[in-house]
């Protein structure tokens, strides 16, 4: 440093002195600038685990090095889903770079007041008299010192950040948000936060519980357990550890405990916890005013489909759901009463019954209030959207996030949002490829659906309302095979209408025809033959001989049969309802494929392997240019489709028998193949 004339040494001494306090190391090793400035919040939490990549990676995007050095902020951007830790994130940074910065300063961006309150608070400290957000950012960007600056919690989708930003190239920010679109602030990289691994995750559960670490190896079972309930959720595990270590249960008990008692599990949190939200909960309802501020019409579109995801299951619900239910709500409000009259029919009560979102009095489907809704509630991370390769684009939610959905509706809102689902849900039946090819997919929502028992689904409504939708439920259970969980709902349903099938009545018969389809795949073929003959008789005397619904009980009677050994009269009954059925329906309907597909399994079980063989290859080579149902999207019956794997299962067979072995052993291997990626591992199939 060169002498000003007539300085003085000790003045000299003085200057370089006040230039080295401002000036970045710029050698590694170098001793940082003492820290001045020490504006955050709070200590960092003593459970803090895992993350140390993240802190590394953001402790070298702040670094100062004069050979990377670049003209811009260095700015890096944490967003997330509520309690998951990107504050805490934030402060651990702060600590360990503490020396690193003259100033480390911390400001709450939650709401416009309390940012200004903090941006004032920062002016201040720096000498300036200015009353406002901009003379602080300006305090700032003027001064040549390192300084870091934490914005937490900016949560508005519709607020531009870029105003608490200071201007020019100085300093390090780091902003923590619910909102992914916020990473487009960032210079220096991002980190969409997501829960901690499972070791990690563990040992943050058995810190929280004040387990002694000589006895984590013996608990570890027991934690991942809790760890996999509570969706690896950090905060939810710092609560669960707080429950536990106050002495309320024990490790293994809390599982239990939680199905139980899980509103007042995850509002339970430590003594003297400094977070900014003291539980769980806390978390998601700081989001809720975003919503209920938000233009009125996507606000209560919001929480209307927040609502109906709270009924259904966290994982992916597909989009074109909505667009496939809408078709089906247009059909059944064009609907004559006599068409309605059946009691498992749909009517304009159901239709009506769905959300405002999915427009129904609309000419054609429209999906942009469903995609505005949905983008809401991603923005704050409340919901997850999924684009898939598959298809298969939709929405799930963290496990938490989900629980929370529910317990925030009153006991009233329950209601509606189980009988709008159920609407939903048996609507979207009516588009029977939906169901079939994404089956895997919507298993789980027709379970947590389910969930009530029948007594309290039948409170929600008036009984002729409710039961319609039931029995939907119960056609989709017996379409994906939950024997067990349709023969507990079809009891449900016999005790709310004093009914039995000992005893079959003429006015319930769809009610008989789906029992009797349960009683079959649960090994009861006698007894389904004997409740599938009492509705075919009945409809002999009521129903044309061309009905699609005779026909189709005709069919499960045959199917009956077959699966009873009673192969003739199988054989029988199927040639009639294909000859009616070739004379009533197009080539490629799928009731008529249906009923030759099972012929041709009933003319191999009856020896007529080159029947069967010549029906199955027909059936199958029709499939193949069979328009898929959807009128959303005209494709052919793709090839994972259920029935066109059935029918390539049953040729297989029948190849097998007719010693075509290869043949056989092509299409076999074929089938497994899909099947192992579109069923569940428990479908019989």
């Amino acid at each position: 440093m060169p002498l000003i004339y007539g300085e003085g040494r000790v003045k000299a001494f003085e200057r370089l002195q006040r230039e080295l306090h401002g000036f970045p190391a710029r050698i590694i090793g170098a001793k940082p600038a003492r820290n001045v400035h020490w504006m955050v919040p709070r200590k960092v939490n003593s459970f803090f685990t895992g993350r140390s990549e993240l802190v590394d990676r953001i402790r070298s995007a702040f670094r100062f090095d004069q050979a990377t050095q670049t003209e811009e902020q260095k700015r890096f951007v944490i967003t997330g889903i509520g309690g998951q830790g990107k504050s805490e994130v934030c402060l651990k940074v702060a600590n360990l770079m503490r020396e690193d910065f003259w100033g480390v300063f911390w400001v709450d961006i939650d709401r416009h007041s309390t940012a200004k309150n903090g941006f004032v608070t920062i002016a201040k400290a720096l000498g300036s008299s200015g009353e406002s957000i901009d003379d602080s950012l300006q305090a700032l960007a003027s001064t040549k010192r390192r300084w870091l600056l934490v914005l937490d919690n900016a949560d508005d989708p519709d607020f531009d950040y870029a105003v608490y930003i200071p201007p020019g190239t100085r300093g390090a920010v780091i902003i923590t948000s619910r909102i992914p679109e916020c990473s487009q602030y960032s210079t220096r990289g991002s980190e969409a936060l997501e829960g901690l691994d499972l070791q990690h995750s563990i040992q943050l559960l058995l810190k929280a519980a004040k387990v002694p670490e000589a006895s984590w190896l013996s608990c570890e079972r027991q934690a991942q357990d809790i760890v996999r309930l509570l969706g690896s959720h950090t905060l939810a595990l710092i609560q669960a550890g707080a429950y536990i270590a106050g002495g309320f249960c024990r490790l293994d008990q809390y599982p239990r405990k939680y199905q139980q008692q899980r509103k007042r599990l995850l509002k339970h949190h430590p003594k003297h916890q400094q977070a900014r939200y003291l539980h769980v909960y806390a978390t998601f309802e700081a989001s809720v005013a975003v919503l209920h501020n938000a233009v009125e019409e996507t606000g209560n579109d919001a929480l209307d489909l927040l609502a109906i995801m709270s009924v259904l299951h966290f994982s992916v619900f597909p989009f074109r759901a909505f667009g496939d239910a809408w078709t089906s709500a247009r059909r059944v409000l064009q609907m004559k009463d006599t068409e309605t009259s059946k009691i498992d029919a749909l009517r304009q009560w159901h239709v009506f019954r769905l959300p405002e979102l999915i427009g129904v009095q609309e000419e054609e489907w429209d999906d942009y209030r469903l995609k505005r809704a949905s983008n809401l509630l991603a923005s704050l991370s409340l919901v997850i959207t999924s684009l898939r390769s598959d298809n298969l684009d939709g929405l799930s939610m963290h496990p938490l996030a989900h629980a929370w959905a529910k317990d925030r509706l009153e006991e009233e809102q329950q209601e509606r949002a189980w009988v709008c689902a159920g609407c939903l849900l048996s609507l979207l039946r009516g588009h029977s490829e939906t169901w079939q090819v994404y089956e895997k997919e919507l298993r789980p929502h027709v379970q947590s659906y389910l969930s009530p028992a029948t007594q309290v689904m039948f409170s929600y409504a008036p009984q002729k309302f409710i039961l319609p939708v039931v029995l939907q439920c119960g056609w989709m259970l017996n379409d994906m095979r939950e024997d067990v969980g349709l023969e507990c709902l079809l009891q449900g349903i016999y005790g709310e209408l004093q009914i039995t099938p000992s005893q079959p009545s003429r006015e319930h018969l769809r009610i008989w025809d789906l029992a009797a389809r349960n009683l079959g795949c649960i090994g009861n073929s006698g007894q389904a033959a004997a409740l599938l003959g009492h509705v075919v008789r009945v409809q002999e005397t009521t129903l044309a001989e061309t009905s699609p619904d005779r026909l189709a009980s005709q069919h499960a009677l045959a199917s009956a049969y077959l699966d009873n050994g009673q192969t003739k009269e199988a054989v029988i009954l199927l040639e009639h309802v294909v000859k009616i059925q070739m004379i009533t329906l197009k080539e490629t309907h799928p009731n008529r494929l249906a009923s030759q597909h099972e012929l041709a399994r009933t003319y191999q079980a009856n020896g007529q392997t080159r029947e069967a063989i010549a029906l199955l290859e027909y059936v199958v080579k029709t499939k193949e240019t069979t328009p898929a149902e959807s009128t959303l999207v005209e494709t052919t019956l793709p090839e994972i489709h259920p029935s066109q794997l059935a029918s390539q299962h049953i040729l297989a067979g029948a190849y097998l028998d007719n010693g075509q072995t290869k043949e056989a052993l092509v299409l076999l291997e074929r089938v497994v193949k899909i099947r192992e990626t579109t069923l569940a591992e428990t479908h019989p199939s």
